[in-house]
């Protein structure tokens, strides 16, 4: 039995309070429309307790280790292993410990309110949330729901899964010790980002990757520097293969992971980064003639197609599964709602400086291994398949002066891929000790289409690695 308590009116009802929901929030409320965010875990979501924020923090000490590692008169005093428990440590302060108090704080600043809870669409414009002790609180929108309700990890169904208690995302990123051996499964982002980190803290790690590479989604060069890499630090790389099923006989013992092959490995921990699927088949979707557990098809304003009041913002319509990407989206659909809201075109002057309308053509990502991978729009292969005249320029990052000083030894490569007949990027890819913070000057060529004619008068600084540019630009000139 449940109690229904009072119901109240918002103009804005968004579920779920990741950074998707929280700016999404933050954007109605400055626009003056009232809001209300409903939250059944965490304050800060998926991003801030267990993914992006912990992650980053148990490989930013690798990566500092590995580039002293490459300068001569400091690597001598950085040979030893990583001091894991003040890594840990270090993971569990950028996490707040999982207490959400300084994030709640900040969205009732903000001036919404907070219902903490499970929330379920219960027809137009209408949410039900049930809160933890059983009792009920009916929402209802004026104008509009967001639904920011993120993805969560996928297990595949293999026979003995349930009994071997295998990691996900969340808990290869707040496990409280080092496991000796760990089996990963995956060769995408979290893949390779966990057994980066995972390998330099002390565990023998092996990865098992369905397909011929590491980072699919990217320049076939970033996986194989990346494979490159980890191979060096210890781990092991194994393409082709599948987990047929796996087995954990004794609650604290090792598990077992069979493969396609008929070989087995043993292993103390097995993590499972095999994809995302939408946190939607609770929702309450049917009861707005929706599919539960569906992606939610979205046009540029975030709004899902069909309806005039629900919009779907960040990972949950599939768009982009980013952070950055999300917030970004979150920006745009509190534009749109604010200007809906009061009947305004969606370009008009008062919107901005938040654009009401996304655009997807240049979708940036960093990979905090060793190599750092980055990408911004089209790679050579997805251009190709546009029907565009394009072409790839390449150079070897290594021979820029920047690079030679950042570490002895750099091994690295850029892309770019140009349309040829409008002379403007399509994608830019680096992979290379330190090229993370190099991929916003790409995201904005790309973004704003910048012809390479301008591209000339944007002058890299000497000696940095990004007098990669320039030497791209010469390649491409010829």
């Amino acid at each position: 039995m449940t109690d229904t308590v009072d119901a109240s009116e918002y103009d804005v009802v968004v579920i779920g309070a990741g950074p998707v929901g929280e700016n999404v929030a933050d954007r109605a409320r400055a626009a003056g429309l009232s809001a209300a965010v409903v939250e059944s875990e965490l304050i800060g979501g998926e991003c801030s307790y267990w993914a992006c924020m912990p992650s980053k923090a148990l490989l930013r000490p690798v990566v500092a280790r590995a580039d002293a590692r490459r300068v001569p008169g400091l690597s001598g005093a950085v040979q030893g292993p990583l001091d894991a428990a003040a890594v840990l440590a270090r993971r569990d302060e950028m996490t707040s410990h999982w207490k959400d108090e300084g994030q709640a704080d900040w969205l009732e600043g903000t001036g919404a309110d907070i219902h903490r809870g499970t929330g379920r669409l219960t027809g137009p414009r209408a949410v039900t949330v049930t809160a933890p002790d059983g009792t009920e609180h009916r929402l209802t929108a004026r104008h509009a729901v967001a639904v920011c309700t993120g993805t969560r990890a996928v297990v595949p169904a293999l026979p003995g899964i349930a009994e071997a208690r295998p990691w996900t995302s969340r808990e290869a990123t707040s496990a409280k010790e080092v496991p000796g051996r760990l089996v990963v499964v995956g060769g995408g982002v979290v893949g390779v980002e966990m057994a980066t980190a995972w390998q330099a803290l002390g565990a023998q790690v092996t990865l098992l990757v369905r397909g011929g590479g590491l980072l699919p989604k990217m320049e076939p060069f970033v996986g194989e520097l990346v494979a490159e890499a980890l191979t060096e630090a210890g781990a092991t790389i194994r393409t082709g293969v599948s987990a047929t099923a796996v087995h954990r006989p004794a609650p604290d013992g090792p598990v077992t992971v069979e493969l396609d092959d008929g070989t087995r490995i043993e292993a103390d921990e097995i993590l499972f980064a095999t994809g995302r699927a939408p946190r939607t088949d609770d929702l309450g979707l049917e009861t707005v003639g929706l599919e539960p557990g569906s992606w939610l098809t979205v046009d540029d304003s975030c709004r899902v197609e069909g309806t005039d009041w629900l919009y779907a913002v960040g990972d949950v319509n599939h768009r982009a599964l980013l952070t950055h990407q999300g917030k970004y989206q979150a920006r745009i659909a509190g534009a749109a709602i604010a200007a809906r809201a009061r009947d305004a075109d969606l370009d008009t002057a008062p919107w901005r400086p938040y654009a009401a309308t996304a655009d997807h053509a240049a979708v940036p990502q960093v990979v905090f291994t060793d190599p750092e991978a980055a990408s911004v729009g089209l790679t050579l292969a997805e251009a190709e398949r546009t029907g565009r005249r394009v072409r790839a320029v390449d150079y070897d990052l290594a021979s820029v002066a920047g690079s030679a000083l950042y570490a002895d030894g750099y091994k690295g490569r850029a892309r770019m891929v140009v349309d040829l007949d409008r002379e403007t990027l399509l994608g830019v890819t680096f992979v290379g000790p330190g090229i993370g913070e190099l991929l916003h000057s790409a995201t904005v060529a790309v973004a704003g289409e910048v012809p390479i004619d301008r591209l000339w008068h944007a002058v890299p600084a000497y000696p940095t690695i990004s007098e990669v540019w320039l030497r791209l630009l010469e390649t491409y000139r010829g």
